[in-house]
């Protein structure tokens, strides 16, 4: 068994159940298109190991995700801009297809596109005074990455709307009740919650629970429309080019900025 060799993301497998951890705890794991692109690695690495029945996703150190890394906000990409643009779209694909099921364990901070990965995963365990948000409209750019059907997939479409266009803040309490987080527990205790839910799903029937998995997933795609996200990339680089835009994300980072110590 192979290991990828990966910067910013760790894979672990014991048994049945593995462990895909972004893993860049100094900067709040943030979401970086070369981040992105390893996550994909990774997905297609628990794919092709028969025994991985459940892979749980999560954060080292004090978050889950800050989401996309702002900083590179606006810089030139290296390659097609296009596809950079889209990286995060395969990556939430990548992650939704795993055979495996996914459980997302969340803590800290859960920010933008890392609300977008925690919504690929098919459950999810958030540890209380988990602070999420979703800060796309305040930098000047639409959520992409097929964050919106996955969004109204899970908490529906007036909710989608509050959250994505207000850009508030909001509890891991409150993502409970909207059904976008299926437990919260105890920051103590998000571990064990998290690894006894993994081995308890790992210890059934593979065959109805995968099925289980598909079914939702089809039923739910054909809802939503995920298809549609293909186009998300265009969205983001016209709002990248677009000067309202642009201003709305410099006034975001510099209020940002002074907000760091």
């Amino acid at each position: 068994m192979d290991v990828p060799d990966l910067d910013t993301v760790t894979v672990e497998l014991d048994g049945p159940v593995g462990h895909l951890w972004l893993d860049r705890p100094d900067k709040l794991n943030p979401l970086s298109t070369a981040t992105l692109e390893e996550l994909v690695t990774a997905a297609r690495w628990f794919d092709a190991q028969p025994g991985a029945r459940v892979v749980v996703v999560g954060g080292r150190g004090r978050a889950f995700s800050a989401g996309a890394d702002v900083g590179s906000f606006g810089e030139p990409a290296e390659g097609s801009p296009r596809e950079a643009a889209d990286a995060g779209r395969r990556m939430a694909d990548a992650v939704e297809a795993m055979e495996a099921v996914t459980v997302a364990r969340i803590h800290g901070h859960c920010v933008g596109g890392g609300v977008v990965l925690a919504a690929a995963c098919d459950l999810r365990v958030a540890a209380e005074g988990t602070r999420f948000s979703i800060p796309e409209v305040d930098l000047g750019i639409p959520l992409a990455w097929g964050g919106i059907p996955r969004l109204v997939r899970e908490v529906g479409p007036a909710a989608t709307k509050d959250l994505v266009m207000t850009c508030r803040a909001f509890s891991a309490g409150e993502a409970q009740r909207l059904g976008l987080v299926t437990r919260v527990v105890a920051p103590g205790d998000l571990d064990a919650e998290v690894e006894e839910l993994a081995l308890s799903l790992a210890a059934k029937a593979a065959f109805p629970v995968r099925a289980t998995k598909r079914h939702v997933d089809a039923v739910t795609s054909a809802a939503v429309g995920l298809d549609r996200s293909w186009s998300d990339a265009d969205a983001l680089l016209t709002a990248l080019r677009d000067p309202d835009c642009r201003a709305a994300g410099a006034r975001y980072l510099e209020a940002l900025g002074r907000r760091r110590p």
